[in-house]
């Protein structure tokens, strides 16, 4: 990716990791993606409660997904985890599969906390962190299947897929779980206020054809995101309410509960739509 994009994506996400830790940890699996959460939040749900119900749905999206990928046989060999966060898909993916997984991030810092959390979890020698754009990571055939959770919108489609599709051992799959747009008025504020560049699906499936993968799996799980967007705006709600009203951190608040209100309305009303994907490499003849 362009490096001034590059070096933005880095601060954004330096900056953020103690936020992701309040609202999503403790650990050792601390997760920074969109979950499935079926109800809203109760009348009086605490930060607590609400906190809590988006950790499980974060949970359950990767349980979801674990079961439309068939991740026994899929994702138990050596996987590619593309933008891993501080982690959390990693370690479940070594915990729940037995994985070898290389956890790719290309923030520094993130580095740590991804070693010590699978140090905690108990999969340190299955997860192995790297620092690296995931559009370079140098190699061939060295992976079974890659994983992109709620990362492949700050990637290049293009390049990333088809640097990812040499990566991949004849028979590897690519499996991507994210938001994808479907009305360009969602696009500026997604994109500026997560520092990202959210795509069309049609813009994949082209990517994908172009780096010679074939299309595997769609499963669209919209309907089943709008309350974990519900919920975050409850808690906004409630931690802005709680936060030292300097005129700086209520503009954050503001900030951040216009867009989280944008993508629920996006996803309630067919202008984002959030689905699991996949690609398959080729078996070689």
């Amino acid at each position: 990716m362009p490096p001034a994009f590059l070096q933005d994506v880095i601060a954004y996400f330096h900056q953020k990791t103690q936020s992701i830790l309040t609202r999503y940890g403790p650990g050792p699996c601390v997760h920074y993606h969109t979950g499935l959460v079926d109800d809203a939040p109760s009348e009086g749900a605490t930060i607590p409660v609400l906190r809590r119900a988006l950790v499980d749905g974060q949970e359950l999206m990767l349980r979801r997904a674990a079961e439309v990928w068939d991740a026994s046989s899929e994702l138990s060999g050596e996987i590619l985890d593309v933008g891993c966060g501080l982690g959390g898909g990693s370690i479940f993916w070594a915990k729940e599969f037995g994985a070898q997984v290389t956890a790719v991030t290309c923030v520094p810092s993130h580095k740590e906390w991804v070693t010590r959390f699978s140090m905690e979890a108990g999969v340190s020698h299955q997860v192995t962190p790297l620092i690296c754009d995931a559009a370079d990571l140098p190699g061939e055939n060295r992976f079974d299947a890659a994983v992109a959770i709620d990362s492949s919108g700050y990637l290049p489609r293009r390049d990333w897929l088809g640097r990812t599709a040499s990566l991949l051992r004849p028979g590897g799959s690519i499996f991507i779980i994210d938001c994808f747009l479907e009305d360009p008025k969602y696009a500026d504020l997604f994109n500026s206020h997560w520092h990202t560049r959210i795509g069309t699906i049609d813009e994949y499936f082209a990517a994908a054809r172009e780096s010679g993968l074939k299309m595997g799996s769609v499963v669209d799980v919209t309907e089943q995101t709008v309350h974990f967007w519900t919920t975050t705006l409850a808690l906004i709600d409630l931690e802005s309410d709680g936060a030292a009203a300097s005129g700086e951190t209520a503009a954050r608040y503001s900030a951040s509960r216009r867009a989280h209100a944008l993508v629920r309305d996006g996803l309630a009303h067919g202008g984002l739509r959030y689905a699991m994907i996949s690609f398959a490499k080729g078996r070689e003849r």
